[in-house]
Formats: structure tokens, sequence, C-alpha cells
């Protein structure tokens, strides 16, 4: 029964992963680019080929569970949007001092930043 649930969230859903056209297509026309510490991993076009309707190389994420784009750290977000040409598995990147660690959004969830007059925020409003 198992195998049979996971053909059919892969085939229909794609928020759990890669759907299965995203499978194919990384299959034939992607090379795989490196992974960040949250298991994503990223691709671009095999040998970084321009594509002409777009007028530049095709750069996609395939996500470790849920698809929430927030889960892209800020080295790997550059080099998807274009700002930067070379991943971060290439040009090694050295945190500063004063850099946080990367946390996804966390709208919605327990974790969510409640202030202390938030009506969900613990014990009373001021």
């Amino acid at each position: 029964m198992r195998p049979m649930k996971d053909f059919l969230l892969k085939f229909f859903t794609w928020w759990n992963g890669q759907t299965f056209g995203t499978q194919v297509w990384t299959k034939l026309y992607g090379e795989p680019v490196g992974e960040d510490e949250f298991g994503n991993r990223y691709y671009r076009t095999v040998g970084g080929k321009i594509d002409p309707a777009l007028g530049f190389e095709r750069r996609w994420v395939i996500y470790n569970g849920y698809a929430e784009a927030s889960t892209i750290p800020p080295a790997w977000h550059g080099w998807m949007h274009h700002t930067v040409d070379v991943p971060p598995t290439q040009d090694k990147v050295v945190p500063r001092p004063w850099w946080k660690p990367h946390r996804p959004n966390m709208t919605g969830t327990p974790a969510a930043y409640r202030p202390s007059g938030s009506t969900l925020a613990q014990g009373r409003r001021p």
C-alpha cells in the first residue's frame, strides 16, 4: 500500500518534493550542482547551456520534504536568482562573526514570533 501512495503523491502533488515531471526533466536535462545543509538539492541545465527562451541557464531546486522557498539559505538564494554566477559549492563563503544561522519562515507554525500584545502569545495582554 505504501509504494502506491508514494507514487500517487509524487505524480499529483508538487509540495511533497519533486513531481514525476520534474524527476523526468531533471534526469534528461539536469546536472547536480550541490546540496545545502537542509538537504535541498540544486540543479542546472547540463553544461550550463543557455536556454534560448530565457537568455540564461535554467536553475532549480528539489526540496527535501515540503516545498518551502524560505528554506533556501542566502548563498544558494543568490545563485538561484542569478545574482552570482558561481554556486556556493565552488566559491567558499566565509561566514562573518555577526551572521546568524539561517532559519526558514516560521509563520503559521508553533515556532512563529508572537509579540507580547498578541492574543496568541502566552500570558495576558497588557
